[in-house]
């Protein structure tokens, strides 16, 4: 925490469409570890967040991370609270245990 990522050359482009990986940003300089999956076309963030991966296979179980949370994340609480502050608000929630690249 507190460490930032270099951020992507914006010269490289992908689209943020379904199934895509992208680190997410709150603008430059501030890329961290935090990713997401576009489950939809996201198209109108290509701007700002670049794809650095695409689903394979296995988006169906994607799907079903996301399924039932439809709203936003309180980006204050989530970094100071962590995990606690997923497990009060979102106890449905998966975790990805583990990732193979």
């Amino acid at each position: 925490r507190g460490k930032f990522l270099e951020d992507e050359i914006i010269s490289v482009k992908a689209s943020n469409t379904r199934g895509t990986v992208t680190f997410a940003t709150a603008g430059p300089g501030s890329r961290t570890t935090q990713i997401f999956f576009n489950t939809v076309n996201n198209s109108r963030l290509d701007n700002d967040f670049v794809p650095f991966g695409e689903v394979e296979s296995g988006m169906d179980v994607i799907d079903r991370v996301y399924s039932g949370y439809k709203g936003t994340v309180d980006q204050g609480n989530l970094q100071s609270l962590g995990n606690m502050y997923l497990k009060k608000n979102f106890p449905k929630l998966s975790y990805i245990k583990t990732a193979i690249f």
